[in-house]
């Protein structure tokens, strides 16, 4: 559905005079070929895009050539629109790995298999260590940024119920890795008899977030003075967080290769017009991968999980904002990337990738507008994630009253308990300090469901959406200042560059 009829309101309502032909390049983005485009990314021949599998490298593909065909070029020095990532299946060698924990007694050697597992991840190097008891909140959690948690709770009656939601916000608020601190011997018995498990990795597989088990029993018959502060920590019913002298992690592991895989990101850009602003970009990301097969009510009457809305939604919306930023005269001043990213099922993968080794600088990037899921829900309402951390949400406010015509409002959050700002691949370039706004229409009953099917997206809805981002991206990529951070939200969510895994 062409939206001409808008083109003068367009003229005298955008509030910078840059945008003369706005509109028109808006119009570019229709119900149809959302639709169009949407059958052929979640049709069943791409088998739910699992990452990795033959249906994503044909999702990826289909969005490179479409990027070739509006005359997009690779990102940074690249030949091609299409980079991969590795995967690797790797078992664990206990008698190569070690686990050290220093204590105000001495460095003691904990074997893993024995006195130590690793949980998750792939700890490597050495670590500050701060004493976390009881629960986690977000201001506790801020306050282990860059540091090794070593978090002790009573384990007697089973893990804590809190373990996961605890973990993550640690995680999520920069911690390197915890320690799980366990005093219930068939718990970690448990622990332990995992160390044969396979792990993946993907890109060089050395660093990133971590969980490891140790042994109480061993930790306190090393270091008797360890008992009484570990009682105090146990104790604790509210946050408590020690940060003494002497206490340390390192971690070697020795890993045997079981298999190797990739993955496909695609990343192209286009040029900027202003000879200074040109080397200042903005960035539109959405993940093109699904979760393959499995997913609810998979294996019934339909055995592919197609994620029509979850991501193909997002992923189209990239080809349809190129195809307009490249109609004539929409080229804006800043140079823009297109993203389309792999693994976001999986654990954020091909942006943690992308924003590890980006093709430009990392701090060129003045923004990203990342698109997970708009292709549902209520016919006049998007949510933008993260308004509330950069003066992003205050020109999104203008571009929106500036185009009231289009229907859509934009509104925060609308589910802090979901923490959807830690979901999605945008979180990888706000840890790094990319100013970043969320799009999404939200969770709904086909979330991760055989029944997200193309015939359920409302592409005109899409379409709306679509277009305000348009006018939200020529808005940014025009201004002559890039858009800043609120200061309290730089201090809570960006971590120094050298501490970045």
């Amino acid at each position: 559905m062409r939206w001409t009829p808008l083109v003068a309101l367009f003229a005298l309502t955008r509030p910078v005079a840059a945008q003369t032909n706005g509109a028109a390049a808006a119009a570019t983005i229709t119900e149809a070929d959302i639709r169009r485009r949407i059958e052929v990314v979640a049709h069943d021949s791409m088998g739910g895009r699992d990452t990795p599998s033959r249906g994503l490298d044909l999702a990826a593909e289909y969005v490179a050539s479409e990027f070739r065909r509006l005359g997009l070029r690779p990102a940074g020095q690249a030949n091609e629109l299409v980079s991969r990532f590795p995967i690797t299946t790797r078992r664990l060698v206990p008698g190569g790995s070690t686990v050290k924990l220093g204590t105000p007694n001495g460095e003691m050697d904990l074997g893993i298999g024995r006195q130590s597992a690793v949980l998750f991840g792939h700890p490597a190097g050495s670590y500050p260590v701060v004493l976390l008891g009881g629960p986690v909140d977000s201001l506790t959690a801020a306050r282990t940024k860059g540091h090794a948690v070593l978090w002790v709770r009573d384990w007697r009656q089973g893990p804590p119920r809190d373990l996961e939601t605890g973990f993550q916000a640690l995680i999520e608020a920069g911690a390197g890795g915890v320690a799980l601190v366990v005093n219930n011997p068939m718990i970690f018995a448990n622990m332990t008899g995992g160390e044969a498990r396979d792990r993946l990795t993907v890109g060089d597989g050395e660093s990133g977030p971590f969980a490891i088990g140790l042994s109480d029993s061993a930790v306190a018959a090393r270091s008797p003075g360890s008992r009484l502060v570990f009682a105090q920590l146990r104790a604790a019913t509210a946050p408590m967080l020690l940060a003494e002298p002497g206490w340390s992690l390192a971690a070697t592991l020795r890993d045997t290769v079981v298999s190797s895989a990739s993955a496909p990101n695609v990343a192209a850009v286009i040029e900027g017009s202003d000879s200074a602003l040109k080397h200042e970009y903005l960035v539109f990301s959405a993940h093109m991968d699904h979760v393959g097969s499995e997913c609810k009510g998979s294996g019934q009457s339909d055995s592919i999980c197609n994620g029509a809305d979850d991501n193909a939604s997002g992923t189209v919306g990239l080809i349809e904002l190129a195809e307009a930023f490249m109609a004539p005269g929409a080229r804006p001043k800043r140079s823009l990337i297109f993203l389309g990213i792999s693994g976001e099922e999986k654990g954020l993968w091909g942006s943690q990738v992308f924003t590890k080794n980006p093709p430009v600088e990392i701090r060129s990037m003045v923004a990203n507008l990342n698109m997970d899921m708009i292709g549902r829900n209520w016919k006049d309402t998007v949510v933008a994630i993260g308004m509330e951390h950069s003066e992003l949400g205050e020109i999104l406010g203008e571009v929106t009253a500036a185009n009231s015509d289009l229907g859509v409002k934009a509104v925060d959050d609308l589910w802090p308990q979901e923490r959807l700002y830690y979901r999605s691949d945008h979180y990888n370039f706000a840890v790094r300090g990319v100013p970043i706004l969320f799009f999404t229409s939200g969770l709904h009953d086909d979330y991760h469901a055989v029944s997200d099917s193309p015939e359920k997206i409302d592409a005109e809805k899409e379409a709306r959406v679509l277009r305000l981002i348009f006018l939200l991206g020529q808005e940014i990529a025009n201004r002559p200042n890039r858009p800043k951070w609120k200061p309290e939200s730089y201090r809570a969510i960006v971590q120094p560059a050298d501490q970045i895994p």
